[in-house]
C-alpha cells in the first residue's frame, strides 16, 4: 500500500516539488494535486510576455493535463482546497470531495496586495497574476484607451510595458521618487525611466492613490493631491501577501507567512510548505531561484533521501522587457565601511555601479550592458577576494581574467 501524498496548490513551487520527487522515489506516494486555477501548471514569470504577445497559453504550459496522467498523478484543477482537518489527516475541498493524506505538502503561493482605496472592487480593477488576469488585460486593450498601472516594481513595469504593446496609452503610479527601488539605486532607475519613456510608457512618481472612480465601471484614479488621470483599466502592482489562510485555520504556526525549517517542514512533521507562502529562517521569498532549491530539499525529503538543508542566498533580478537591460543583485545600497565603483558611459546608456566591502562585492546594478551580471553574482555568492582584479572590475570578466 503507497503512501498518500497531497499537494495544495498546483503552481510552480508545487509541482517543481514533485518532479524532484519522482526522479528520486517515483513509486513512493499515490499522488493527490489540487489547485485553484482550471489549467495544468504553467510558468508564471512568463505571463508578461504572454500579455505582451510574444508568447501564447501553450508556451507557456509546464505540465499538461498528459504529464499528470503519465505520472499516476489525480489532478482536481478549478478545486480549491478549504479545509485541513490535521487530526483526521483529511483534506476537503470547495467541491466536497475529501481525500486523506499521510504527507501533506502546501504551495499556497501568495495573493495579490489590492489597495484597499475607494472604489477597488470597482469592475476594470484587477492585479496581474494569473492567466485570466492577463485575458482580462487582453479584451480590456480590445475596446479601452487608458491604463493606469498602480505600482513601479519589477511586475508593475512588466504589465505596463505589455499594456502598451497592446495599443493602450499606460501610466504608472509609484509611491516613491524612483522606479523598482528597491532593486536599483538612483542613476539606474533614472536610465530606465527614461528609457521606458522612449518606448512611450508614461510615469507620476511620489503619487499616492486616494480614489478609483466610476459609476459602473473604473473611469478614473484621484490622488492624495486632488489630481487625476483617466483609467479604464487599473491594474495593482503593489506587492504581494503569502497566502496563509487555509494553514492558520488548521492550526499552523505561522508569522508573516507559514514558518518552516532547514528541511521545508512546518511544525506539524507530517506537513511540509514550499514557496511564496513559506518563511525560513525570517524571509520570505518571492524570486525563482530560491524557489527551485527549497523544491530540491522538500522534494528530497518526502523521497526519504533526507539529508540535504535548504540555505538562503542572494538571487538576481532582471527585467522581462524587450529592449530594456538591466540586472541587479545584492546589496546595492552599501553603508558603513562599503565602497563603490561606478562606471556611466549616458551615450551608450550604460551604467554600472559594484558595491565593495572588505575585497569582496558585496551588490551590483547593471543597466545597458548586463553580459557580466553571472559573473559579478558568482563573485558574490562565493565571496572571492577581488584585491588583485579591482582596478579591471567594472570592465568585465574577459579584462579580469587578462589582468590576472
Amino acid at each position: 500500500m503507497k503512501a498518500a501524498l497531497v499537494v495544495v496548490g498546483n503552481g510552480m513551487a508545487g509541482m517543481r516539488t514533485v518532479e524532484e520527487l519522482l526522479k528520486l522515489a517515483p513509486d513512493m506516494y499515490d499522488i493527490t494535486v489540487f489547485g485553484a486555477e482550471p489549467h495544468g501548471n504553467y510558468n508564471r514569470i512568463l505571463l508578461s510576455p504572454l500579455l505582451a504577445g510574444e508568447k501564447s497559453i501553450a508556451d507557456i504550459m509546464l505540465h499538461t493535463r498528459e504529464w499528470y496522467a503519465e505520472n499516476g498523478i489525480t489532478l482536481h484543477a478549478g478545486d480549491p482546497v478549504e479545509h485541513i482537518d490535521r487530526r483526521r489527516r483529511v483534506v476537503r475541498a470547495a467541491s466536497g470531495r475529501e481525500v486523506r493524506y499521510d504527507r501533506l505538502l502546501l504551495a499556497t503561493g501568495s495573493k495579490p496586495f489590492i489597495i484597499p482605496v475607494p472604489g477597488h472592487q470597482l469592475p476594470g480593477v484587477i492585479a496581474f497574476r494569473d492567466i485570466q488576469d492577463v485575458e482580462t488585460m487582453l479584451a480590456a486593450a480590445r475596446s479601452h484607451r487608458h491604463a493606469v498601472v498602480i505600482g513601479g516594481g519589477l511586475l508593475g513595469l512588466e504589465a505596463a510595458n505589455g499594456l502598451l504593446r497592446q495599443g493602450m496609452r499606460v501610466t504608472v503610479v509609484h509611491v516613491t521618487d524612483s522606479l523598482m527601488n528597491q532593486q536599483l539605486d538612483k542613476p539606474a532607475a533614472l536610465l530606465l525611466q527614461k528609457a521606458l519613456e522612449h518606448k512611450g510608457l508614461h510615469f507620476l512618481l511620489n503619487a499616492q492613490t486616494a480614489e478609483i472612480l466610476g459609476p459602473e465601471r473604473v473611469t478614473a484614479v484621484r490622488f492624495k493631491d486632488g489630481g487625476e488621470i483617466p483609467a479604464d483599466l487599473v491594474v495593482m502592482t503593489a506587492g504581494v501577501r503569502p497566502n496563509i489562510a487555509l494553514a492558520q485555520q488548521s492550526g499552523l504556526h505561522c508569522e508573516r507567512a507559514i514558518v518552516v525549517d532547514d528541511t521545508l517542514q512546518t511544525y506539524d512533521p507530517r506537513i511540509y510548505a514550499v514557496g511564496e507562502c513559506v518563511q525560513h529562517r525570517s524571509a520570505t521569498f518571492g524570486l525563482v531561484a530560491p524557489i527551485w532549491e527549497q523544491a530540491r530539499v522538500c522534494g528530497a525529503h518526502l523521497a526519504g533521501a533526507g539529508h540535504r538543508r535548504y540555505v538562503q542566498q542572494t538571487s538576481p533580478t532582471r527585467l522581462k522587457v524587450t529592449g530594456v537591460d538591466l540586472y541587479s543583485v545584492g546589496d546595492f545600497i552599501g553603508g558603513e565601511g562599503s565602497e563603490d565603483l561606478v562606471l556611466r558611459d549616458p551615450r551608450r546608456g550604460v551604467y554600472k555601479r559594484l558595491v565593495l566591502k572588505d575585497n569582496r562585492i558585496a551588490g551590483a546594478v547593471l543597466y545597458g550592458d548586463v553580459r557580466d551580471g553571472p559573473w559579478y553574482f558568482g563573485l558574490i555568492q562565493n565571496r572571492t577576494d577581488i584585491g588583485a582584479i579591482r582596478n579591471h572590475l567594472l570592465f568585465g570578466e574577459a579584462l579580469c581574467a587578462k589582468a590576472a
